[in-house]
């Protein structure tokens, strides 16, 4: 994200609310200031710091062009689809499916978040999800030298991140393909901790950093045309 002023999101946002969290982080996400995102939800910059920075109740047509101005939907930003598991939704009557460039892998991966790691543990194939961070050409994580996930280093390794929208039977994936290694250099550890931006949900303990070397980034992508508003999240 470029340096633009505070209100683009690029300082922190002070959240006191489930939706105030998600919706902050959604409108970082898509590199939004709040004016624009006011904008296209027919809304005052000040309101939406009120919804980002309070525990607002808004009514449901602001949520509506809420969800449309940032390219989900009001199920999404109020965390009711958090228990859900996905894929139950049905097949759209026109869906696309389209393969993603490099360009657009590398967008939707520094949107940051959670991935799933696929290793070989004691011979046998494991997949554990990890908090990642993208820095630079390098995909990294933290864990411990003893879990999991640490039976990456020295091997290729798969890290898959994908984002599914039930609501509207859309969403893509990305494949990254590499060599894992433990980072090793003092420097290195400092910059990827000064460039995450999510710590593991597990908690304290997790302080090895894994850096996935990319040889193949690749992605698919199911759209349904009129399902959103267009964004520059989802070109």
């Amino acid at each position: 994200m470029t340096n633009r002023e505070s209100d683009s999101g690029a300082e922190p946002v002070r959240c006191r609310s489930d939706l105030g969290r998600r919706v902050a982080q959604r409108r970082e996400q898509l590199g939004l200031t709040r004016e624009e995102v006011a904008t296209r939800a027919a809304a005052s910059s000040g309101f939406l710091q009120y919804v980002e920075e309070s525990a607002a109740e808004p009514g449901i047509g602001f949520m509506l062009r809420l969800a449309s101005a940032l390219d989900t939907t009001v199920a999404e930003l109020v965390g009711g689809t958090t228990e859900l598991p996905a894929g139950f939704g049905k097949a759209a009557a026109h869906p696309e499916f389209l393969a993603l460039s490099p360009a657009e892998c590398r967008a939707r991966l520094s949107t940051h978040g959670v991935g799933r790691v696929a290793v070989t543990v004691d011979d046998a194939p494991a997949v554990f999800p990890v908090n990642y961070t993208v820095a630079g050409e390098l995909i990294a994580y933290r864990t411990a030298p003893e879990a999991g996930p640490a039976a990456a280093a020295g091997h290729e390794v798969a890290l898959e991140v994908d984002h599914l929208d039930d609501a509207f039977s859309q969403g893509w994936s990305v494949l990254v393909v590499g060599r894992a290694h433990v980072v090793t250099d003092s420097h290195e550890s400092r910059r990827l901790e000064e460039q995450a931006h999510t710590a593991p949900w597990v908690g304290d303990g997790r302080h090895e950093w894994i850096a996935i070397h990319p040889t193949r980034i690749t992605g698919r992508r199911i759209r349904v045309m009129g399902a959103h508003a267009p964004s520059r999240a989802t070109p």
